[in-house]
C-alpha cells in the first residue's frame, strides 16, 4: 500500500485516521483557504484539491511515486450562508447564534492526489460528504458559556460536534465523522479500491 501523506494540520481528521489504523505522514498545506464558488460543495472540493495539490507538488519526485496525499475541507452550510472557521470570538458568537434551534448541513470535501506508475502526471479521485445537522435551541448564556471554551475557535461552524457541543446535538442524519471533518469510511473504501 501506498504511503498516506494528511495534507492537514486538524488534529480530529489525524484521531480519525489513528482509530481506524491507517498509517500516515502529516505534512500541512499552507494554502490560502479562499474559493471562488459560493455552493458548498463546490467549495470544499476545490480547497480539499488545492490542498491536496499543494502538498503533492513539494513532494520529490521518489516520494510522489509511493504517496497517497490527502487533502480535506469542511464547511458549514446554512441557508445561502457559508459558516468556515471563526475570525473571532464575536464571530464565533454569531455563528452559533444563528444556528441554534436550526437544521444546517455540513460539507466536507476530500481530495486524493496520485501517480499511478508509468503516468506522467498525477491521478485524483475528489468527492464530498453532506450530512444534515439539528441543534437544539441554546440560551444566550450557553452560547457564550460553550465559546468561552476556546472550543470553537478553530471549527468549521463554530463548533465541535465530538466536544462539549454535542450537549446541544439534537439530530444527525448522514456521516458523524464527515460533521468531525473527515468522511473516515468513505475514505478507506476509496483507498482501497486504488
Amino acid at each position: 500500500m501506498n504511503k498516506i501523506i494528511l495534507a492537514s494540520a486538524s488534529p480530529r481528521r489525524r484521531e480519525l485516521l489513528l482509530q481506524i489504523g491507517m498509517e500516515f505522514e502529516v505534512i500541512p498545506s499552507k494554502t490560502e483557504e479562499k474559493t471562488g464558488s459560493l455552493i458548498p460543495w463546490e467549495m470544499v472540493l476545490e480547497l480539499s484539491e488545492r490542498k491536496a495539490m499543494d502538498i503533492y507538488d513539494s513532494l520529490p519526485a521518489e516520494k510522489r511515486m509511493e504517496s497517497l496525499v490527502v487533502g480535506a475541507d469542511t464547511v458549514v452550510s446554512l441557508g445561502n450562508k457559508i459558516l468556515g472557521k471563526p475570525g473571532s470570538y464575536q464571530d464565533a458568537l454569531d455563528m452559533l447564534t444563528l444556528l441554534q434551534g436550526r437544521t444546517h448541513q455540513v460539507y466536507t470535501g476530500v481530495t486524493v492526489i496520485y501517480l499511478k506508475e508509468g503516468d506522467e502526471g498525477p491521478s485524483r479521485i475528489s468527492f464530498y460528504e453532506k450530512t444534515d445537522v439539528t441543534m437544539y435551541p441554546m440560551s444566550g448564556e450557553e452560547i457564550t458559556a460553550y465559546v468561552n471554551t476556546g472550543e470553537p475557535m478553530d471549527k468549521a461552524g463554530a463548533y465541535g460536534i465530538q466536544g462539549k457541543c454535542a450537549a446541544y446535538i439534537k439530530e444527525i442524519k448522514g456521516d458523524y465523522y464527515n460533521v468531525v471533518g473527515l468522511p473516515i469510511g468513505r475514505l478507506y473504501q476509496e483507498i482501497k479500491r486504488l
